[in-house]
């Protein structure tokens, strides 16, 4: 912005309108000037921590357990607080309090003799930890993130020296009032809740919270508590959008992956997804068929035989409806050029056989009883019924739509945070480097411009009414984005789903990926990304997720140089004798950028009873030799332009073109 004393009469005169609104939130020179001060002075603070995780896949204990430690931050801030005054006993037993206060407490209460002695020395711990995790935040945004009991009471602890020989005694009043009128509980509970907020400034989720673990519900409502969070979403997740706004290829998808991993409960005891109409089909049409091929994978074994025998049929019959719906969704959409997945049309039904890409494979499996081969991708009249309850179940189901909702609102396609680039999956490239282009309503997109056209797109597919013609395209767009090959979120050419049920030549089940993962090292082609989404090449990052980096055989997170970063180690279990780890995380703080490796994490109730934590290995990937402040990222730019409007504002003021303090509607 030019300095106030160059701006013209005429400019200050066009921004009049804007000016008046400015004016009714700040309506005179004292209190804009105020605003001013506040915000220059913050755009000199440190920038907050940043926190990001990827492939969540469902496994809710670890993420929460992750989510409350920050990634070893609060750990790490215990360490350099409490270093030569307290032992590593007493520091892990404060740190499981942080993470786990009311059930760290419940255990304490029933082993603790004096409890009043023990609240007394961890509430004045917990204040000055509390104290050293908001030390580079404005007290404004501090009280923002206290409870509404304690508010009064933790800033006046906060931000008043406790040892002050004029309010020693007014402090110790205060905690020892709390003990008294038995709030210490809850105090403690609320404190530690504060600091969990105060370690990490802003949460990245960088996709696939669904599929394959226990519960991503829990994610999902712990996601929608959190005070600051964005999410860029994965393939998994963009199939349950789908599924939510009743895409019936997505809905098939979605439960045949539930059924695969005998997660059936997560749709009908979470989401109230009625599956009895499935059940029934799947029983009567496969009763005589062991369904060998689709056995779950169990590693609980709580489940009867004939529970086992009812998902593996159902697994079948959803599988077989998957592959029809998709042929329609491929016939559908030329421009998804699609058509060598239309595998149904490829099988030799009397012989057993099919061919792909020149070559016969025998079929492990021959029981088709739903299939016309002479018209392979109709639905049975009983299929289409199944399907038809299923869609309604879907869109029916008020905690789904909620959840979707959340991730429609806080989620994108990729993301430009603080300079870095987030992405799921990959940036999609042809094989000489340049970016692949499709085809959408007629008009041709690539690169960035793909990947904001896809996003609106799938909007549209969720939030348009069922009339609207862009509905269908939208909803198709969803499925795509699960399995196309221009696909962000996918970033290969092929998902041989069925070769792999169907086909035990396990060379038909490659699939290959796009030429992003090897391209990606080239600085040639590694520029030419980074300048397509406007990144500084020397600055930025590109923090990717969905493909498991396989820690245990040597590969590294850590690509093209340093200027890439994969982060998916392995959060689902289903991964983890792959890669070798329990998944990665990186946090990005103002001074460096830190990966941490994490080992298998056991469950909370051994880290609440026992005060272990998650085995954590940090890799420092850069350390800024100039620390970087609030001015250095996207929020600073949006405060400066805000500082530019007040003064602007004060200018109006003083010329007297607004007058400070009066009604500006006239």
């Amino acid at each position: 912005m030019k300095k106030l004393s160059n701006i013209s009469y005429e400019y200050l005169n066009s921004k009049l309108k804007y000016l008046r609104l400015l004016s009714k939130t700040y309506p005179s020179i004292s209190e804009a000037s105020a605003e001013v001060i506040n915000l220059e002075a913050t755009l000199n603070l440190p920038k907050g921590t940043e926190h990001f995780v990827t492939d969540l896949h469902g496994e809710y204990e670890p993420f929460v357990h992750v989510l409350k430690n920050g990634s070893g931050v609060i750990k790490r801030k215990i360490e350099e607080l409490f270093a030569e005054t307290l032992s590593e006993k007493e520091k892990k037993m404060l740190a499981t309090l942080v993470y786990y206060p009311e059930q760290k407490l419940d255990l304490i209460i029933e082993q603790e003799t004096n409890m009043e002695e023990f609240y007394r020395l961890n509430i004045y711990r917990l204040i000055e930890l509390c104290r050293y995790a908001s030390s580079k935040y404005t007290r404004l945004k501090v009280s923002k993130l206290l409870p509404d009991e304690f508010k009064y009471i933790i800033e006046e602890l906060l931000h008043e020296d406790i040892k002050s020989e004029h309010k020693e005694k007014y402090f110790k009043s205060i905690v020892e009032t709390i003990i008294e009128v038995d709030r210490a509980k809850e105090f403690v509970i609320d404190i530690s809740t504060v600091i969990q907020k105060l370690v990490v400034d802003r949460l990245h989720v960088i996709g696939d919270i669904y599929d394959r673990g226990p519960r991503p519900d829990i994610i999902v409502d712990k996601l929608m508590e959190h005070h600051s969070v964005d999410i860029q979403w994965g393939n998994h997740d963009i199939l349950w959008m789908g599924a939510a706004a009743g895409e019936k290829t997505c809905i098939a998808n979605a439960l045949r992956i539930s059924a695969r991993y005998a997660n059936l409960d997560i749709l009908e005891d979470i989401y109230g997804i009625n599956l009895l109409p499935l059940a029934t089909f799947s029983l009567d049409t496969y009763k005589d068929d062991p369904c060998d091929q689709f056995m779950p994978k169990i590693s609980d074994q709580n489940f009867t035989t004939r529970e086992k025998s009812l998902m593996t049929k159902m697994h079948k019959a959803i599988s077989i409806i998957q592959f029809k719906l998709e042929g329609e969704v491929i016939k559908r959409r030329p421009e998804f050029e699609m058509e060598n997945r239309l595998l149904l049309d490829m099988i030799d039904y009397d012989a057993s056989t099919i061919n792909l890409k020149g070559k016969t494979y025998e079929l492990n499996d021959t029981n088709f009883p739903t299939i016309d081969k002479n018209d392979p991708y109709r639905l049975s009249e009983e299929e289409n019924m199944v399907m038809e309850r299923l869609a309604t179940s879907f869109k029916g189901s008020e905690k789904l739509q909620k959840h979707i909702s959340f991730l429609f609102s806080k989620g994108s396609i990729y993301l430009r945070a603080n300079s870095n680039l987030l992405i799921h999956g990959c940036v999609p490239l042809n094989e000489d480097g340049s970016f692949m282009s499709m085809s959408i309503k007629g008009e041709e997109f690539s690169g960035k411009e793909l990947m904001l056209k896809m996003e609106s797109t799938i909007r549209e597919g969720f939030f348009m009414q069922k009339r609207c013609p862009n509905k269908q395209y939208g909803m198709d767009m969803m499925w795509y984005m699960w399995t196309g090959k221009c696909s962000s979120l996918f970033g290969k050419d092929d998902m041989t789903t069925f070769e792999r049920y169907f086909i035990d030549d396990k060379e038909s089940h490659k699939e290959k990926k796009n030429p992003y993962y090897k391209l990606r090292e080239d600085e040639k082609v590694c520029r030419s990304i980074f300048d397509e989404f406007g990144l500084d090449y020397e600055e930025s990052h590109i923090i990717n997720g969905h493909v498991p980096v396989e820690s245990k055989k040597g590969e590294s997170p850590i690509k093209a140089n340093g200027r890439i970063l994969v982060i998916d180690g392995g959060f689902s279990r289903a991964y983890q004798r792959k890669t070798g780890i329990a998944g990665y995380t990186l946090i990005y703080n103002s001074r460096t950028l830190q990966l941490v490796s994490h080992e298998p994490f056991s469950s909370a109730e051994e880290a609440i009873e026992n005060e272990s934590d998650i085995l954590s290995t940090t890799v420092v990937v850069e350390h800024k030799a100039n620390r970087k402040m609030i001015r250095d990222t996207d929020d600073g730019e949006v405060i400066q332009e805000k500082i530019d409007d007040l003064k602007l504002l004060l200018l109006a003021y003083k010329k007297g073109l607004i007058k400070s303090g009066q009604d500006n509607l006239v």
